[in-house]
């Protein structure tokens, strides 16, 4: 089944700085253009000057769900930690 333009995706990026893990969550309909945007450092602001890798994505029925997905993954610590862990070990 081929995708439509219309799929939307939810995703979190990872990254390590100055010892830490940063995750990043956004939405996108391009996942992997969405992260060569991000490490080209012409994605977000807070995403600039980092290399980031793909922690998680989660395919979303509409736009509309994928914006509220994206907004209970960035208050969801929790995950968005185990899912650094799970990338970067430590």
């Amino acid at each position: 089944v081929a995708a439509s333009a219309m799929d939307c995706y939810v995703y979190v990026l990872g990254t390590i700085a100055k010892n830490r893990h940063l995750t990043y969550v956004g939405w996108t309909n391009d996942v992997s253009r969405r992260l060569v945007t991000h490490n080209a450092g012409k994605g977000a602001r807070s995403t600039r000057g980092r290399s980031w890798v793909l922690l998680y994505s989660e395919r979303c029925a509409s736009k509309r769900h994928a914006m509220s997905r994206e907004w209970h993954l960035k208050r969801n610590r929790a995950l968005r930690r185990e899912l650094a862990m799970k990338q970067f070990g430590g």
